[in-house]
């Protein structure tokens, strides 16, 4: 008979083996942002609809990801417990571990900003005393699924057609979907050639929402899976 212990690493084994497929953490990115339906996120990572299911099952059934059904569609949401703070520490521990990890946020994501990027603590700080301005640069449907509170919404490639409704006088402070969201780096790289202060926020709206930050709805939260 299995020991309790070795019980507990078999249930621990089959949950790193669920998340271990790229395209299931490119979900769970998706996802963080917000409720989306089937036929969304087979778009948004680029596979087809039986595919994207497949893996939204195999979430499902490990806790990562929630559904319900809204008519006709199926509609995904994060799973409750600690599913960003996971994610986060594996990022971590690749950045340790793995040469190739560093190598691309050195050779690629330094290049783009050299610049510490602001915490959300300070950023609270900052918010409280009115002298920053929120970017929030990921597209609408992301922005109105929840922000963070008095964001302004300018999807990285709109930025440089809506220059004007950027404040020179004020720093901003951009954000987008994570750590490691290529729109934020590059929104901030060209409002920064334009001759804005403009940094980085260090990580996304799912980690400033897991840490339980104050969020905007366009409408009000999501409802809860049944």
């Amino acid at each position: 008979m299995a020991s309790a212990k070795s019980l507990i690493f078999e249930e621990l084994a089959g949950i790193a083996s669920t998340i271990g497929h790229p395209l299931r953490l490119e979900l769970i990115e998706h996802v963080a942002q917000g409720e989306r339906s089937v036929e969304r996120l087979s778009a948004l990572i680029g596979q087809s609809m039986a595919n994207t299911s497949q893996h939204l099952q195999h979430l499902r059934r490990s806790g990562f990801v929630q559904s319900r059904r809204d008519g006709k569609r199926v509609l995904y949401r994060l799973g409750d417990g600690p599913v960003v703070p996971l994610l986060t520490a594996i990022i971590h521990y690749a950045e340790h571990s793995r040469a190739v990890v560093r190598a691309i946020v050195a050779d690629y994501l330094h290049c783009l900003d050299r610049l510490e990027p602001i915490s959300r603590e300070d950023l609270v700080a900052r918010l409280r005393e009115d002298n920053v301005t929120v970017l929030d640069v990921r597209p609408k449907e992301e922005f109105d699924l929840g922000r963070i509170p008095g964001a302004l919404n300018v999807p990285s490639d709109e930025i440089e057609k809506r220059l004007s409704e950027l404040p020179l006088d004020t720093e901003i402070v951009a954000y987008c979907r994570g750590r490691y969201c290529v729109l934020s780096f590059e929104a901030v790289a060209a409002l920064r050639e334009k001759g804005y202060r403009v940094r980085r926020l260090e990580d996304g709206f799912p980690e400033w929402l897991d840490a339980g930050f104050s969020v905007e709805y366009k409408n009000s939260p999501p409802p809860s899976p049944v």
